[in-house]
């Protein structure tokens, strides 16, 4: 079964927010193993990579990718074997140079700057979005 992992610097502290990822993980448990990892600030995110795992870095400076486009290349992580996926999602100043090198992709959802607690949401429904695009189901209509 595929895993993903959401590797975020900064805790939630808003409620909706708080809410909101809840219920996309409780969402994502139809297609694979979620976790969200919450560190301090500061925290050491290229430590917790999983071994193995393809990792994705969100930061402004990468790749936009389509909705379909990010289903696609789950599909094919998936299909060369690669069933541990992480993204890595910074905190109010971005992702270490580290967390950055360390990543297979760098993604960037927009040129509009977001708060990183709604990014994470972002993320989140971004990759249930991507999983039913790949399962066939109608939410991404």
């Amino acid at each position: 079964m595929l895993r993903v992992s959401v590797i975020c610097q900064g805790r939630l502290k808003e409620p909706y927010y708080i809410a909101a990822c809840r219920e996309y993980i409780k969402r994502l448990g139809a297609f694979c193993k979620a976790e969200v990892t919450e560190l301090a600030e500061d925290g050491d995110v290229v430590g917790r990579i999983p071994r193995g795992a393809y990792v994705i870095a969100l930061c402004v400076e990468g790749e936009k990718l389509s909705s379909p486009a990010l289903a696609a290349l789950l599909e094919k992580q998936a299909n060369l074997g690669r069933s541990h996926i992480c993204f890595l999602i910074g905190g109010s100043e971005g992702l270490p140079p580290a967390a950055k090198e360390a990543s297979d992709l760098r993604l960037s959802m927009s040129d509009m700057t977001f708060p990183h607690h709604l990014a994470r949401v972002m993320v989140l429904e971004q990759i249930y979005r991507a999983l039913s695009i790949n399962a066939g189901t109608k939410y991404h209509k």
